[in-house]
């Protein structure tokens, strides 16, 4: 960290008094870099500033601004446009997260239903899982930004645009925040969600351990002379694919425009780093296919490799990390965008609460605690992905043989739950199959009409649902978060992968959709669950 930036923090300290004064405070005076002088300027207090306006970080400012949280975003980028866009969808589980907030509609308005989960070249069809979303949604990752921006604007939340974070202090109370081009925030806690190279991660010092690229791809947007061959092929580089911006899925069948500036992606012969060019596109070109087709005019290129990595801590006491600043790996399955939202979909309610003085501080810990393994499982089985796509004989030999294994229903239905994020299971301890798993959108009847479970969810507040006699259960609730409903449902309750459970008499729903108490004929467990999950600082 800078020395101009330790001078200011010293000089902030003095200026409030001391490293324990409140978050929010007065106007504090910064120290700003400079040429041979010291420029001031107040500082902007937020309760939560979120270093980064990709997909992760929006949804995680929308989390906080529906629980009335004062959330700042700070992006780098002067517009919310995208190039180099590299996720092109949303998987069942995401979807669902959108559904729980009212908003998937926007989203499948824009997209293309289809079947692509995949695994070892086996497209792995949800149409048998329990869920409202039996599918994935082909969409591009600057139209879902787009949307999730829009949203983000609708709820006020406050957006730094063209600035960049260039380094920060934590005291007892909160986070001092430089940012490059000399301005100061102050905010109760910092989340990262600045992407796989985070300055917050970095700063913070929390080590990023993980595997080097074994691969290494370019991607880009292009015009060409010619056209290739659209879709996807091997050679003995690997996988390769040329493919429209614009196109239509007919049948499961993806059908390309007819004209229209080009998507590919190409293995590299040999792991390459750093920012890439025409040159190195048509180089690669050749090499994969003999053929450069007359490349020309690319909006934008960009390279990735396999590299894998997962953030040894999620926490560092006021600072926290989301999305790719805290795991990255292979693209493949389309995994990355998917955990992102979900950490923020489950820290969002989390950090509300422990900004508003609702839970203690170490609610925070549950985070990493239940996001780490779900994102470590990813890293595996994106590892697995790459190397069953490599284009030797026996890797070619072993990925027949998988794929062989997965026409038996039993192994499509997991693994097509496991990449979809439909049989997430947080360790919430022992007890009823649904303690810990994603709350089915189940069809109730409330009040004498119906009304679907993730529409309770659209303010992000937890639910408890009552199945017994209306009236039978009782509540407490000092701060007046929860919300209780009587309900009826005469169906199956039926989960991903485990297939039909037990109708349970009551269940507590918390706002990222996942239950956290289940009630088998009796409130037994009910207060301790309000009291850990949402009481006050004296529960939990």
């Amino acid at each position: 960290m800078s020395m101009w930036l330790a001078k200011w923090k010293a000089r902030e300290s003095r200026g409030r008094g001391g490293a324990g004064a409140a978050a929010g405070g007065s106007e504090a005076r910064a120290i700003e870099a400079g040429d041979g002088g010291e420029r001031y300027s107040a500082v902007e207090s937020h309760a939560v500033v979120i270093a980064g306006g990709g997909p992760t970080g929006l949804m995680l400012a929308a989390e906080l601004a529906l629980a009335g949280v004062d959330v700042a975003i700070v992006e780098r980028r002067e517009s919310q446009a995208l190039a180099g866009s590299r996720a092109g969808g949303l998987h069942a589980r995401t979807l669902e997260l959108l559904d729980q907030r009212g908003i998937v509609e926007r989203f499948l308005a824009e997209g293309q239903i289809a079947q692509v989960v995949g695994f070892a070249g086996a497209t792995l069809d949800l149409g048998g899982i329990p869920t409202r979303h039996p599918y994935s949604l082909g969409l591009w990752q600057n139209h879902i930004e787009r949307i999730l921006a829009s949203w983000v604007g609708e709820l006020g939340v406050r957006v730094y645009r063209g600035r960049e974070l260039a380094g920060f202090v934590q005291d007892a109370a909160g986070v001092d925040i430089a940012l490059f081009d000399g301005a100061t925030l102050r905010a109760q806690y910092l989340v990262g969600c600045d992407g796989g190279r985070s300055a917050v991660r970095k700063a913070a010092g929390i080590d990023f351990a993980g595997w080097e690229a074994t691969a290494s791809h370019l991607i880009a947007e292009v015009e060409m002379a010619q056209t290739p061959p659209l879709g996807i092929h091997r050679s003995g580089f690997g996988m390769h694919s040329f493919g429209r911006t614009e196109y239509r899925i007919r049948d499961g069948r993806v059908v390309y425009a007819e004209q229209g500036p080009i998507r590919l992606m190409l293995t590299e012969p040999k792991v390459a780093k750093g920012e890439p060019g025409l040159e190195d596109l048509r180089a690669t070109l050749i090499a994969v296919c003999g053929n450069d087709y007359g490349v020309h005019s690319p909006a934008w290129i960009s390279r990735f490799s396999d590299a894998t990595r997962q953030a040894a801590a999620y926490r560092e006491r006021r600072v926290l990390l989301a999305g790719d600043a805290a795991h990255v790996h292979a693209p493949d399955g389309g995994q990355g965008l998917q955990l992102g939202l979900q950490d923020a979909a489950n820290l969002g309610w989390k950090l509300a609460q422990v900004v508003k003085g609702i839970s203690p501080e170490r609610l925070l810990d549950t985070y990493p605690a239940e996001r780490h393994p779900v994102a470590a499982r990813a890293l595996r089985t994106t590892m697995a992905s790459v190397a069953l796509r490599r284009a030797d004989e026996r890797t070619t030999a072993l990925r027949e043989i998988v794929a062989g294994l997965l026409d038996a229903q039993e192994p499509r239905r997991q693994l097509a739950a496991q990449l979809s994020g439909l049989d997430i299971r947080y360790d919430l301890g022992e007890g009823h199959p649904l303690l810990g798993r994603r709350m089915p959108d189940l069809e109730l009847s409330v009040d004498g009409g119906a009304m679907r479970v993730y529409a309770l969810l659209h303010e992000a507040r937890p639910v408890v649902l009552n199945f017994g006699a209306v009236g039978a259960l009782a509540i407490a609730d000092p701060v007046g978060r929860v919300r209780l409903v009587d309900a009826r449902y005469d169906g199956a309750w039926e989960l991903p992968v485990v297939g039909e459970v037990a109708a349970p008499s009551a269940v507590l729903v918390r706002p990222d959709g996942y239950v956290a108490w289940v009630g088998e004929g009796s409130e037994a467990g009910l207060a301790e669950a309000l009291a850990l999950w949402f009481g006050g600082r004296e529960g939990g």
